[in-house]
């Protein structure tokens, strides 16, 4: 189906929805005589987007106490050029971790043109995501301890999971950059990222520039276990010398205006 039969079924899965406040998915498939698996990919665009919630077997429109929340907030476009210049070091067949967050799940739109991944990740979203995909990655989960915090799984258990495994690459983001220490973060729970990186040949950072400078006391991944730092054009060149001095590969991605 071309690009624009698509958006036609997507903007009427909407009035759907509008309609009768909630619709399945095999609803919608007999109703546009397509596959169920289009119609999660339509569903997971539109969630987004902001436009509805996903729920089991299908969707429900986004309740008005939700509409200002920022969770719901189409991915940004910093993010966006990030996670496609992240894709670019992804090979067929790679066996990757990719870690909570929403600058990490912004990649996972590019992982349908990989084939024959295999994927462990500690979040749900991420796992939900990775399902509706149509060619179908392998999906492993890390189990472990629920930490709303972040969103994930966390904990022992999650790390012996990982430990069981190797990996070609981690791609993880974080809530700041230390210009002499690595990658901070807020969350006390950070242990699981030390293993996450163990296991994986190369760890790729995902971050946006404004991380930069923030006064975190958490150091998260030293810049001694790092490959490459994915970031926007914002990093200075100054800057992304000082942190390729540590060995680490700077790729700064030019956002579309």
């Amino acid at each position: 189906m071309n690009k624009r039969n698509t958006q036609q079924r997507r903007h009427l899965i909407m009035t759907e929805l509008q309609q009768h406040g909630e619709v399945s998915v095999e609803m919608l498939a007999e109703r546009f005589h397509t596959s169920e698996v289009t119609i999660r990919k339509d569903l997971t665009v539109l969630e987004e987007a902001g436009l509805l919630l996903r729920r089991y077997g299908g969707a429900v429109l986004v309740p008005q106490d939700f509409v200002s929340d920022s969770s719901l907030e189409p991915v940004s476009k910093r993010k966006l050029a990030i996670a496609k210049a992240a894709a670019t070091l992804i090979k067929d067949h790679y066996r990757i971790i990719i870690d909570s967050g929403r600058t990490t799940a912004a990649l996972l739109p590019e992982l349908a043109k990989k084939q024959g991944l295999v994927v462990m990740t500690n979040s749900l979203a991420v796992a939900n995501a990775l399902r509706e995909l149509e060619n179908e990655p392998t999906l492993l989960m890390t189990g472990g301890s629920w930490d709303s915090q972040s969103e994930s799984f966390q904990g022992q258990l999650a790390e012996q999971v990982l430990r069981a495994y190797d990996f070609d690459q981690l791609f993880i983001g974080a809530d700041g950059l230390d210009l002499e220490r690595g990658t901070t973060t807020y969350n006390e729970l950070y242990s699981l990222s030390r293993v996450m990186a163990e296991v994986s040949r190369e760890v790729i950072v995902m971050v946006e520039s404004d991380k930069l400078g923030r006064k975190i006391h958490n150091l998260e991944l030293p810049w001694q276990l790092i490959k490459v730092l994915v970031t926007d054009a914002g990093l200075s060149a100054a800057d992304a010398a000082r942190i390729e001095h540590y060995g680490v590969s700077v790729i700064r991605a030019d956002v579309e205006s």
